[in-house]
């Protein structure tokens, strides 16, 4: 004896209605609410920081520019001592090579 299908869906719509009707709820869903555009990704507050804080420690790159930077130092020191001369660079590029080959860097 054969049983019986039973319907799930309701009688005034038909299968072929009923997977058009699906398809457009979860292409709704997975569009956007704010008129089609898509927002830029963001990363969690903190993951940045801590992105930075293991990079630069392994840089030799200057964080600040030279020219802003020594500007600032003789500001600073304009206010404590007026008559102190700078060398123009205390840092010669044989020690930032020597604190590379340290480091183990190759460039």
């Amino acid at each position: 004896m054969l049983s019986k299908r039973v319907s799930l869906l309701p009688k005034n719509i038909t299968l072929k209605g009923y997977r058009k009707q699906l398809a457009s709820k979860t292409a709704s869903k997975s569009a956007p609410a704010t008129g089609g555009v898509k927002k830029p990704h963001r990363y969690r507050p903190g993951t940045v920081a801590l992105r930075e804080i293991r990079r630069y420690p392994k840089s030799t790159e200057l964080l600040t520019r030279k020219l802003p930077f020594q500007r600032q130092v003789r500001d600073i020191t304009a206010d404590v001592q007026t008559d102190l001369r700078f060398q123009s660079s205390s840092i010669i590029p044989k020690d930032i090579q020597l604190a590379r080959r340290i480091r183990g860097e190759r460039t």
